[in-house]
């Protein structure tokens, strides 16, 4: 048996983590005053494509966004904070999480309104999937997260598998 001798590269989940926040103005939401959750989306997949970016050091696109729930209405006037990072990465893809957080800025209090994951592949000039480095989990958040993103990760090929069955 010959021993393991690839020598893929490795980055740590902090290498690539992504934070951005922005002001809800009235443009961004609907006559209630909520901002409309395409306008979260489009914040959502901006935020982890940094990240996803940032891990791969390469061109990256968008493949999956998992499910998303709007937990609670974001009001205009309310601060929208992006956490973003790569809880699993596959040869080619990761796995970016994303969570969304209101800040009313008056009171300072702060509202965890969103998360979802979103799937990411590296690509080169031509569309075709590229190697990335592997994530290194150091904390034992991260190490949870890893091996949840794995989990999932499983039953979406799974299910692929099953769709392709038809």
């Amino acid at each position: 048996m010959k021993p393991d001798i690839s020598h893929r590269a490795t980055r740590t989940v902090q290498e690539s983590q992504h934070e951005t926040s922005e002001l809800m103005m009235p443009q961004d939401a609907n006559v209630l005053g909520h901002v409309f959750g395409g306008v979260v989306l489009s914040m959502m997949d901006k935020a982890a494509a940094v990240s996803a970016f940032r891990h791969a050091r390469n061109a990256c696109v968008t493949v999956s966004i998992d499910r998303v729930d709007f937990r609670e209405p974001i009001h205009v006037g309310d601060l929208l904070i992006m956490k973003a990072s790569v809880n699993f990465t596959g040869r080619s893809s990761m796995e970016i999480g994303v969570r969304v957080e209101a800040e009313d800025l008056i009171t300072g209090r702060r509202r965890h309104t969103n998360s979802c994951y979103m799937t990411f592949v590296a690509i080169d000039r031509n569309g075709r999937p590229v190697e990335i480095p592997e994530v290194v989990p150091e904390t034992d958040i991260e190490k949870r997260r890893y091996a949840a993103a794995k989990e999932r990760r499983r039953r979406r090929l799974e299910e692929r598998t099953e769709e392709g069955e038809d």
